[in-house]
């Protein structure tokens, strides 16, 4: 049976920050990414702000007043991680530890064998720091 073959494309991705003001500065200013719009939607006393990431796709910033916990164990369903693409990652890695970010140590993928670390947003959100050489 053949299927109609539809073509996603990564868009974006969105997070609820706790604190937009810290999320804003680690996200701009210690990972560099560029600001497309920054939005005050006053009918929710929330921020919306759009970054760019070097493959085209954004990440969303939103702040709302006093948002609920959300579960963060690694097993728990829903987003487990956001993963970045760099073509060195030993760079990478040297120059957000410089911004005094911390990493637990880098491993390998036992299927593609490519290397990766994590560490953390200010909510403590898992972010992934993943090695595709020559993009």
């Amino acid at each position: 049976m053949q299927r109609d073959a539809m073509q996603f494309g990564f868009h974006h991705v969105a997070l609820i920050v706790g604190d937009y003001s810290v999320s804003k500065a680690f996200y701009c200013d210690v990972l560099g990414l560029e600001i497309l719009a920054e939005n005050y939607r006053e009918d929710r006393g929330s921020w919306k702000l759009d970054l760019a990431l070097a493959c085209g796709g954004q990440l969303e910033l939103f702040s709302f007043p006093n948002p609920p916990a959300r579960a963060s164990r690694p097993e728990a369903c829903g987003l487990r991680h956001l993963a970045f693409r760099v073509s060195d990652l030993d760079d990478a890695v040297a120059a957000l530890k410089s911004r005094l970010v911390r990493f637990e140590p880098i491993r390998i993928d036992e299927y593609t064998g490519r290397r990766f670390t994590f560490f953390q947003d200010p909510d403590g959100l898992p972010l992934e720091l993943y090695e595709v050489p020559n993009i």
